[in-house]
């Protein structure tokens, strides 16, 4: 079955960008121009998904302002001769079809996933963390998507990760089915490097099969009382076929500081308009 919908979770307090995210959603904060989540928009739209829920609180209102209509900025800017800008404002609002589900409580990835049952319905589905910005010529989403067509089974992206980072993520015990392409035998939460069966590590691109609702309902809440998706994805492991793409490209985690700031720069540094002057700038500065 064709994947027509893409869900993006929104929901979370983004505690690792305390303070300004008393106010201001983690996802509307900026890359260069453009806020973190127009990115996997836009991802999800190349991919040829143009279904869009956004799994969001009530405290982000901002984000469902963003994809709105603006007609009065929009007529403003063409009555300013700013045309180019003014078709662009008005691209924002008609990019996709978005529909807005709300997280009552902050309680795991899995829970979030569980909010849109109603929605997604019996489809499979596309999964996105606005945290992960990738930069590839090929979507990372399309990518995936073309191991789902192959295999028609879920498909999680995986990138190679050090040592010491593996306690950081969920790891995968793989079966390489192809270049690139493996085979899920087992996923394990956050393992140390001795623990840990590969250093494939899974990042928040996910496309996924109307079972997970029914799994998700059953699995019991982990630590801090949230709901793993990984607790999930080992339950439907016993059920069906899980694969895993080392996709082509390079991520950014953009749901830390740094990451975020590292994003901003190389981002920066590929755009014609501002990246020459902004090397120059870091050359001078460094």
């Amino acid at each position: 079955m064709k994947i027509r919908k893409a869900v993006i979770t929104a929901a979370g307090f983004g505690t690792r960008f305390l303070p300004i995210t008393r106010s201001q959603p983690k996802e509307m904060l900026p890359l260069v121009d453009k806020p973190l989540i127009q990115y996997s928009v836009e991802e999800a739209i190349k991919s040829g998904i143009d279904r869009i829920v956004i799994v969001t609180s009530a405290s982000k209102r901002a984000i469902e302002d963003y994809f709105s209509h603006t007609p009065e900025l929009e007529n403003f800017l063409a009555s300013k001769g700013e045309t180019k800008l003014s078709q662009r404002m008005r691209e924002i609002g008609a990019m996709a079809d978005f529909c807005y589900v709300l997280q009552k409580e902050p309680k795991g990835l899995g829970d979030a996933v569980l909010t849109v049952k109603v929605v997604v319905g019996d489809e499979p589905f596309a999964l996105m963390l606005p945290d992960d910005i990738i930069d590839s010529n090929v979507p990372v989403l399309k990518q995936m998507l073309d191991v789902y067509e192959k295999y028609n089974s879920g498909v999680v992206a995986v990138v190679r990760v050090k040592d010491e980072d593996t306690s950081n993520y969920g790891i995968i015990k793989p079966k390489e089915v192809t270049k690139g392409v493996y085979q899920i035998l087992e996923m394990v939460e956050k393992p140390g490097p001795a623990k840990a069966p590969s250093r494939l590590a899974i990042v928040g691109r996910y496309i996924l099969t109307p079972r997970i609702f029914e799994i998700l309902k059953d699995t019991k809440p982990g630590k801090n009382g949230e709901i793993q998706l990984t607790d999930a994805l080992n339950t439907l492991l016993k059920q069906e076929k899980l694969y895993a793409v080392e996709f082509k490209g390079t991520r950014y985690d953009a749901g830390t500081p740094l990451g975020w700031l590292q994003a901003n720069i190389e981002l920066a540094l590929k755009r014609k308009d501002i990246g020459g002057e902004l090397k120059k700038y870091l050359k001078k500065l460094l």
